[in-house]
Order: C-alpha cells, then structure tokens, then sequence
C-alpha cells in the first residue's frame, strides 16, 4: 500500500492542514496551517515535488538530549511541513526516505 495525503481541518484561525502517511498509515509529515483548502491542496502540490529534492530538508541534530526532526521546505525556503520527533538520527533519516517514497502520492483524501 502506498502513502497518501488527507487534508484536514479545526477550529484553529487557519484552520485547514494536511499529513502525509506512509503506505502503513502512519504520519510521517504535517503541514503548516493554512486559511483555506485551496491553501492546503497547494501545499500537496508543493510536497510532492520538493519531497523528492534532497536539499529542500532541513536536518534538525540533537543537541542536549532533545530530538532529532527535520523540516520540508519549498524552493523559496517555506516551511511546506514537520516531521515527528525522532530518538536518533538514524530515525530521522529514515523518515526522510519515508516522505521522498511517499510524497509523490497522487492519493489525496478529505476529511474536513
């Protein structure tokens, strides 16, 4: 099974946002939050192509004990989404190669 994105909505100010998850259901990236669900359909685009440009991830290193994470970021240096926290490099790096498998999904569901 493959990845895909659902885009979701709250009660936040921005309230629509969208995951990304991996062919085992689980989140593997979040967006940030965006005022409406053409925002949050761009972004999606924006994801799928960037997920796959090496360079666009930002690599977020331990420093007193805290997590390790990484951002993806659009050619413009935008924040397109987060991961989770990882315990070690080694788990952040695999979810980097987790939403570059997973990014290109055409698979777009809505839950709002």
């Amino acid at each position: 099974m493959s990845g895909h994105y659902i885009i979701k909505k709250s009660s936040a100010a921005q309230p629509y946002h969208f995951v990304l998850r991996a062919g085992n259901n689980e989140v593997i990236l979040t967006s940030e939050n965006y005022a409406s669900k053409q925002g949050a359909q761009t972004g999606i685009a924006s994801c799928q192509v960037n997920s796959q440009i090496d360079d666009r991830y930002a690599r977020k290193e331990s420093a007193a004990n805290q997590p390790y994470s990484f951002v993806l970021k659009a050619a413009n240096g935008e924040i397109i989404g987060r991961s989770e926290n990882y315990a070690t490099s080694a788990g952040r790096d695999s979810g980097i190669a987790s939403v570059k498998a997973n990014g290109p999904s055409k698979d777009i569901r809505d839950d709002t």
